[in-house]
């Protein structure tokens, strides 16, 4: 049972998300007497957030709902430089219209979970690139970076971990934590932020900014860490055979964001219910309760609520119906994602395990000749035996070829 006394570090605690904070007495005092202003950074190296994004969109979700303000800080700047912590090479470096463009995609998924100030609301989306871009080097370096020890940094397992295995970290990465923690004391200044929150492996990079703000400004700022989530088989979470779960609708259908989540594994569904959907506690530790085939109840509920989170009720009611005319009333549902492919490549013949990959049903050939000799991959519901299998005009019904993954993953092929 949770022991804070305020209502946001209580929600949060109950439902899981908790990993660490720093000075947590404090913190709950502050959260329990004043709104008080919080920020989580994300950086813009693709055009959609993916699932592995959802817990800390939750968590800014939950500090609103329990009537503080969040902020969303878009990584315009740091992006450029790119985050050490978790990986094992550098980033490609994208250009700067590459980093609008991607900002100008991911920002929308926020307007789904909160309220900004221009709808009514009092949460912020802010740029470091408005700050970040236009310093002064040295004045940068005299001013903030005289505050940071290199003996700490390398002692911190973002840098650790990279120089132990021997890969190289240049130094245009080795200055992320700087910025990150310059970030922090500036979101301090421009809005009285007093808190950040991320992943459990960012809690050395929070900590730089409360030290850095406490030299800079006497001010007393806070650290919020969630786990960082794996499934209960040790996968990272968001990651399929055919790739990464976008959040954007145009880069994972709803319907497949749907999939993804009914196949959940049994021991992850209430742990998940608490951390994706938005379901009274009491409700989820009804649905934690079932047992057997029951617990499919819970796995389509948890599939419909996170769902329409991200692509709205209706998607995801939709999404459910075509699963349920598909599996239990054996049926071909139209509204199963459709892929167009070219005619002419049907009347020739088309591969299908080059159909898997059009269908992006799975990410390479060598990926569906895998599935094929596993007995994976269906034409029409019926299993494919053969790697050089063609599918013609033949296998058309209804004027489509349903493809399947699984039991779970179907889709439509549409010669045009």
């Amino acid at each position: 049972m949770s022991t804070y006394k305020s209502d946001f570090l209580n929600v949060l605690a109950s439902r899981g998300f908790i990993h660490q904070v720093s000075e947590p007495d404090a913190m709950d005092a502050l959260a329990r007497s004043s709104t008080i202003t919080a920020y989580i950074g994300f950086d813009c190296t693709a055009p959609s957030l993916h699932v592995g994004s959802l817990l800390p969109i939750m968590l800014l979700y939950w500090l609103q709902q329990t009537g503080h303000r969040p902020i969303a800080l878009m990584g315009g700047g740091t992006t450029r430089v790119g985050d050490p912590s978790g990986k094992d090479e550098s980033r490609r470096l994208l250009t700067d219209d590459d980093i609008d463009n991607n900002m100008k995609s991911i920002r929308a998924i926020f307007g789904k979970f909160l309220k900004f100030e221009n709808a009514g609301g009092n949460a912020v989306m802010a740029n470091n690139a408005d700050w970040l871009n236009t310093l002064n080097y040295i004045d940068f370096l005299r001013d903030v970076g005289r505050h940071f020890s290199i003996n700490r940094m390398l002692a911190f397992d973002s840098v650790k971990l990279r120089l132990d295995r021997q890969q190289e970290l240049s130094f245009l990465e080795f200055n992320y934590m700087i910025l990150q923690a310059y970030d922090f004391v500036e979101l301090y200044r421009r809005y009285g932020c007093v808190l950040q929150m991320g992943g459990s492996d960012q809690w050395g990079n929070i900590v730089n900014g409360i030290d850095l703000g406490r030299r800079l400004h006497n001010a007393q700022l806070f650290a919020l860490t969630s786990p960082l989530i794996t499934t209960s088989s040790g996968a990272k979470m968001g990651k399929t055979a055919a790739g990464a779960v976008w959040l954007n609708a145009e880069l994972v259908s709803p319907y497949d964001y749907w999939q993804y989540w009914r196949n959940t594994e049994d021991a992850d569904v209430a742990r998940f219910l608490k951390l994706f959907t938005v379901l009274p506690l009491p409700e989820i530790e009804r649905l934690a309760a079932l047992e057997g085939a029951e617990i499919n109840e819970a796995k389509k509920k948890l599939a419909t609520e996170a769902t329409a989170l991200v692509h709205g009720r209706a998607a995801a009611e939709e999404a459910a119906g075509t699963a349920r005319t598909t599996f239990e009333e054996g049926g071909l549902s139209a509204t199963l994602p459709t892929i167009e492919i070219n005619g002419g490549d049907l009347t020739k013949g088309l591969r299908v395990i080059d159909a898997a990959v059009k269908a992006n049903l799975v990410s390479s050939i060598g990926e569906a000749r895998r599935l094929v000799r596993g007995g994976g991959l269906k034409v029409n519901d019926e299993t494919v035996h053969d790697e050089v299998r063609l599918l013609t005009p033949e296998n058309l019904v209804g004027g489509v070829i349903k493809l399947s993954l699984g039991r779970k993953r179907h889709v439509l092929l549409k010669p045009v």
